[in-house]
């Protein structure tokens, strides 16, 4: 047991499922941290693709295999009239109302858009927008009723 002597050993446990607020969260996260990247290849000029699997049934054989593909991944940030650029937070499709009528960022140029964009994803890791993405998956869940 030598070995394991450096190590912090502990009874922690993986829980069966995640609250629902911590998967939100993470969703979240997971968007702006796609929206940071995809910010920083414009800056640099390159590309960036997110892959995912679609399946696809095969015509001639009829079975249906999972082909990777790239996902589509639309940009946040607009300019505006000024010609400063902007970004809204988006969960789903609807935009986060970050303060009281006000749902988009205003930033100087691209490198202060990467500053911003992780800013916010710091700021849905702490549970600081906790309240707005509760009323967002709210509006999402409800245009799934009938």
């Amino acid at each position: 047991m030598s070995t394991l002597d450096g190590l912090k050993l502990s009874t922690a446990k993986k829980p069966a499922h995640i609250p629902a607020v911590v998967f939100r969260r993470n969703k979240l996260s997971n968007k702006l941290w796609e929206q940071i990247q995809l910010a920083k290849s414009q800056i640099d000029g390159t590309s960036f693709a997110v892959k995912k699997f679609r399946t696809v049934k095969d015509k001639e054989t009829g079975l249906r295999k999972s082909v990777e593909v790239n996902k589509r991944l639309r940009e946040w940030w607009f300019k505006n009239e000024l010609g400063k650029v902007c970004f809204c937070v988006k969960y789903g499709s609807r935009p986060l109302e970050l303060a009281k009528g006000k749902h988009s960022v205003e930033v100087g140029n691209p490198a202060e858009l990467v500053k911003a964009l992780e800013l916010v994803k710091s700021a849905v890791e702490a549970g600081e927008l906790d309240a707005q993405i509760e009323l967002a998956s709210g509006a999402v869940r409800k245009g799934f009723g009938r």
